[in-house]
C-alpha cells in the first residue's frame, strides 16, 4: 500500500488506509505500507523509520520539505517521495497487489510502473482526482503543457489499473468519462471512525472550557481548509454576527486558507486563543484520540465544498459528524455527495444547504439552529449514519481486494 500518510497522521486519507490495512491482516494478509516520515500537517515532526502497527508493516520513507507556498515546492516535495518509495518498494519481495492511493497528486502512477515492474495486481484507491483539482483550482491550466502531461499520466494510470476504487456516483461518472470501462470501477464511500469518534459530554465540557467556549453556539469548520472548500461565505456570515456574543466560528485544522483566517481572527503569538471576546477561533489539527472532544464541543457543523470540484474531492469529514447527530450545514453546490446525503438521509430539521455567496441565507439558518431546541437527535441520526459506518463499509472494500486474482481465499 502506497501513500503519503498513515496512522498516527492526522490526513483522513491515512486514517482510512490505516482502517482498510488493518482489516485485511484479521483477513489473514500480509501487508506492508511504504509511506513519508513526515507527518502532513507539521513536516517537522517525524514519525519511526519502521515500525508494526496492528500487525501491519510499515515502512517510511524520508521525503524533501520545501513547503507549500509554490507549486514547483510541491512538485519537488511529491517527487521525492515517488522517488524514494519507488526505491523501497522495489527491495521488498514480490506483492499480490499493490495499492496505492492519490497523496501525493499522481503517486498512483508509481503504483502503476510497480506493478508492471513486479507483476502483481494494481488497484488505484481515488481519494481526490488530479490534475483535475489543480486545474479546477486554478493553479494550474488545462492547455499547458504540463497540464497536458499530467492528464495523459492520470487517464493512462486510470485506463491500466485492475480496479478503480472512487468515493461517490460524481467521481464513477467523471472517471468513466476519461475512458475507463465502468465494470472497473466501484463505487466505496468512505466511513466514520466507529470506535475513536463518538458524541462526548464531558469531553465537550472538557474542549469547551479549555477553549473559553463555555455559553457559546459554537460553529465549527474542522479538517483542511483548502481551495477545494472555499469559505468566503462562511467568514461574511462571522462577519454579519459579529454583534451577537453568543456565536462562536470555531476554525479547527490547517491548509492553504487556514493562515486567511487566523489572519481575519487577528490571533498573534501573544494573544490567548481562548480570549471570551473573540468571535472567530483558530486551532489546529486534533489528534484522532482527541477528535471525539472538539468534534463534540460543535452545537453546529460546517461542511463546505467548492462549485468546480463535484466528483474531483469528497468531504470525508461528514461521516463523523453524522455520527455525532449534531446539526449540520453544508455550504456548496447541489447535487453533490454531501446535499445528496443530508437531503436523503436526515431531512431538514437536523440539516440545511445554502449556496455559496448567500451569506445572509447561511446566518438565516444558523439563527435557526441556534434557536431551536433540542440541538440534538441522536436516535434518527444513529439511523441515518449506519449505511456509513466502518463496520458496514470497509468490508465492501476488502471484498474488492480479494477478488483480484492472487489474493482470492
Amino acid at each position: 500500500m502506497l501513500n503519503q500518510t498513515f496512522v498516527p497522521d492526522v490526513a483522513s486519507s491515512g486514517q482510512h488506509l490505516a482502517d482498510l490495512a488493518a482489516g485485511l491482516v484479521k483477513r489473514g494478509h500480509q501487508v506492508t505500507v511504504v509511506t513519508s516520515r513526515r507527518a502532513y500537517a507539521e513536516p517537522r515532526v517525524r514519525f519511526p523509520a519502521e515500525e508494526t502497527w496492528r500487525g501491519v508493516r510499515v515502512l517510511r520513507v524520508g521525503v524533501f520539505s520545501f513547503g507549500r507556498g509554490a507549486i514547483w515546492r510541491r512538485i519537488l516535495d511529491a517527487l521525492s517521495f515517488a522517488v524514494f518509495s519507488c526505491l523501497r518498494i522495489c527491495r521488498l519481495p514480490r506483492p499480490d497487489v499493490i495499492v496505492a492511493l492519490t497523496s501525493p497528486p499522481l503517486i498512483s502512477v508509481v503504483g502503476l510502473w510497480l506493478a508492471r515492474l513486479r507483476r502483481c495486481q494494481f488497484v488505484c484507491w481515488v481519494m481526490d482526482l488530479n490534475p483535475d483539482e489543480a486545474v479546477a483550482a486554478g493553479c494550474l491550466r488545462a492547455d499547458s503543457p504540463l497540464g497536458i502531461c499530467l492528464e495523459w499520466l492520470s487517464r493512462m494510470t486510470l485506463r491500466n489499473a485492475n480496479r478503480v476504487v472512487v468515493l461517490d456516483r460524481f467521481m464513477f461518472s467523471r472517471i468513466a468519462a476519461k475512458g475507463v470501462p465502468s465494470s472497473r470501477i466501484t463505487v466505496v464511500p468512505p466511513w466514520s471512525q466507529d470506535s475513536e469518534v463518538h458524541f462526548d459530554v464531558k469531553g465537550r465540557e472538557r474542549f469547551r472550557r479549555q477553549h473559553g467556549l463555555e455559553g457559546k453556539f459554537v460553529v465549527m469548520y474542522s479538517g483542511n481548509h483548502s481551495l477545494c472548500h472555499p469559505l468566503d461565505t462562511v467568514l461574511d456570515a462571522a462577519r454579519m454576527l459579529a454583534g451577537n456574543r453568543e456565536v462562536v466560528f470555531c476554525f479547527i485544522g490547517g491548509g492553504a486558507q487556514f493562515h486567511n483566517i487566523e489572519r481575519m481572527a487577528g490571533r498573534h503569538k501573544s494573544k490567548s486563543v481562548c480570549d471570551p471576546d473573540a468571535r472567530i477561533r483558530c486551532l489546529p489539527y486534533q489528534p484522532l484520540s482527541r477528535l471525539s472532544d472538539s468534534l463534540s464541543a460543535a452545537d453546529l457543523h460546517l461542511v463546505v465544498m467548492g462549485e468546480p470540484f463535484v466528483g474531483i474531492v469528497h468531504p470525508c469529514k461528514i461521516y463523523n459528524i453524522l455520527k455525532l447527530a449534531t446539526p449540520i450545514l453544508y455550504v456548496g453546490p447541489k447535487p453533490s455527495p454531501v446535499s445528496e446525503i443530508l437531503g436523503e438521509e436526515i431531512g431538514d430539521c437536523l440539516s440545511a444547504c445554502v449556496s455559496h455567496g448567500d451569506a445572509a441565507g447561511l446566518v438565516r439558518e444558523i439563527r435557526r439552529v441556534l434557536n431551536r431546541s433540542p440541538r440534538r437527535s441522536t436516535a434518527r441520526r444513529s439511523r441515518s449514519y449506519a449505511r456509513f459506518s466502518r463496520k458496514s463499509v470497509l468490508p465492501r472494500l476488502i471484498a474488492q481486494l480479494e477478488q483480484q486474482d492472487g489474493v482470492t481465499e
